[in-house]
């Protein structure tokens, strides 16, 4: 339970301190006074999202405290207690504090299941969806845990028929295409290409295309070096003859012939060179028209199949590991085939127990919600929850069928009056009738919560009469068992409160401030009056008001239970 609450610069809200007790407690006041403000500091505590935007005009930043006491679970006799904290800055990232000691955000939510269950005026809407009330019976019935298994088994299934479909797909197709790659493959395999090949083959062409040049040019180089009677190397061993001579008289010239004879090696290697490269030279047309039949080879697989050779090679590497796989296809289906039947027995194994624990919940929380509701004053209404299993209609198995809740459609069938036939309850409910049922709802799930919170913000929206007092005695009864506080216009409800707070709104200074006030008795009743009667009170409407919380207040001592 929340033993208090300390808000500040929340809004209208600087700076107030609730200290709260157990059993049932009321906040009310008039329109737009800040009665919602608190509950909304309640759930940031808790984790949840915030905006710079809630920060009270002129301050920098929003605080929020609660001491909360629970029931612990390792020691159910033993009591704690946690204090959280919540900063929001009107700049940066906003802080949380569990026991002084800083935590992530996420980690204040983590708390919020465990101590509170906050309920809006229309929370009774989840009624009308079909989901929300499976998942409701699922609450009930335990079975969460199966739940979960079952969704991971249907996931898996689901994967499995997309990719057995896939297959199937690519089998109808697998002849053609097979054939397609066995020729694009061969096409490519009977070229022979090798990386590199087509810039040797460009270089080759340029030689070929320039050879009577290039032969012209080495007669040339041949005769100037070697052929003719006065070449270069003739000149040059005429000289060494001479210098050798000469040297006898001048020792010095001994170095001279030295590197004449350097120059000669040189220029044999050099005449020795182009000789060869003559001998290779291959002007032959045949050759040329091989080479540009090559080239031509090469572009048009190129055309199909890449830029260059690498994307070429990449290409058929690729078109291998396709065929290789469409030739295995078959047998990676039959496998798939297999992994279905043994992942569906056993989603339709978890599944069926789901079923069965769903079924033997429902007659129960069926009769439980009856009772339930005929405390609220429907004491001839007929509640019916139905279940339409779906498992003779998983043959053929579809990805659609497959579903991560299990086999069942459930759908709340309500007749309100005798003699009526159950219909569906989100066609048919009233607004005062939902609010009845999704109060008897939640006094059912969380009946053995012993210690929670219950906050109730204006659920009592759109009903009246005997139909508040009614959701007034159901809240009252549901304070026995736990802390329950609600936001309320209605006298009736408030008169059945053990504590009353009441949310004021003034303007000082041309600012807002709101301000919270615990009533005592003489005040409740002027509190009680003004719900009754509005803004004029008149000695009547204040005896109305005090005989009935009076009434309540003496109904609620003389019996526990209401």
């Amino acid at each position: 339970m929340i033993r208090s609450l300390r808000i500040q610069n929340l809004a209208t809200i600087q700076d107030i301190q609730l200290d709260l007790n157990s059993g049932f407690s009321v906040l009310t006041g008039e329109t737009g006074a800040g009665k919602s403000i608190v509950i909304e500091s309640i759930k940031l505590v808790l984790g949840e999202k915030s905006s710079a935007d809630i920060i009270r005009t002129g301050e920098s930043k929003t605080s929020i405290e609660a001491v909360f006491s629970f029931q612990d679970q390792d020691q159910q006799h033993q009591q704690g207690e946690v204090f959280l904290q919540r900063i929001i800055p009107i700049q940066g990232s906003g802080k949380g504090y569990i026991n002084g000691t800083l935590v992530p955000i996420k980690k204040l939510k983590d708390f919020s299941g465990q101590l509170v269950d906050i309920y809006g005026q229309n929370d009774h809407a989840f009624l009308r969806q079909v989901e929300n009330q499976l998942d409701f019976l699922d609450h009930f019935a335990r079975t969460w845990p199966l739940r979960r298994q079952v969704e991971q088994l249907a996931r898996q299934l689901r994967s499995l028929i997309r990719e057995s479909c896939q297959l199937e797909t690519q089998s109808r197709e697998r002849s053609q295409r097979l054939d397609f790659l066995s020729y694009q493959i061969k096409e490519i395999e009977s070229a022979g290409l090798s990386p590199g090949e087509e810039e040797d083959i460009r270089q080759e062409r340029i030689l070929l295309k320039n050879a009577e040049k290039i032969s012209q040019d080495i007669e040339a180089a041949l005769s100037i070096t070697y052929y003719q009677d006065d070449a270069i190397l003739s000149q040059i061993a005429r000289l060494q003859d001479i210098i050798k001579e000469l040297s006898k008289f001048h020792s010095e010239l001994k170095e001279t012939n030295e590197t004449l004879a350097h120059c000669s090696i040189i220029l044999k290697d050099f005449s020795d060179n182009l000789m060869k490269l003559k001998e290779s030279q291959d002007g032959s047309p045949e050759k040329l028209e091989s080479l540009e039949e090559r080239l031509s080879l090469i572009e048009n697989l190129k055309r199909k199949y890449g830029a260059n050779i690498l994307e070429i090679l990449q290409y058929v590497e690729n078109a291998r590991h396709e065929y290789k796989l469409l030739e295995n296809s078959q047998e990676k289906l039959s496998e798939i085939q297999k992994e279905i039947e043994i992942t569906l027995a056993e989603y339709l194994q978890k599944a069926g127990e789901i079923s069965q624990l769903r079924r033997q919940s429902a007659s129960k929380l069926d009769r439980r919600l009856e009772r339930e509701i005929s405390q609220l004053g429907m004491k001839k209404a007929r509640l019916i929850i139905s279940l339409q299993s779906q498992a003779p209609l998983l043959e053929p198995l579809s990805l659609e069928k497959v579903k991560d809740s299990g086999m069942e459609e459930v759908e709340f069938l309500f007749s309100p009056n005798p003699g009526e036939e159950p219909r569906p309850l989100r066609t048919i409910a009233s607004g005062g009738e939902l609010s009845r049922l999704m109060l008897g709802l939640k006094s059912l799930g969380s009946v053995e919560e012993k210690s929670k919170t219950l906050i109730f913000d204006e659920i009592d929206a759109g009903i009246g009469g005997r139909t508040a007092e009614f959701v007034a005695q159901k809240l009252s009864s549901l304070s026995q068992r736990h802390q329950v506080i609600c936001i309320t216009h209605l006298p009736q409800i408030a008169s059945f409160a053990r504590h009353h707070f009441h949310i004021i709104k003034e303007i000082k200074n041309q600012r807002t401030f709101t301000t919270v006030k615990k009533l005592k008795h003489t005040e409740r009743i002027q509190e009680i009056a003004r719900l009754l009667g509005g803004s004029h009170i008149t000695a009547a409407t204040l005896r109305n008001a005090e005989e009935m919380l009076e009434r309540n207040l003496n109904l609620k001592r003389s019996n526990p239970q209401v």
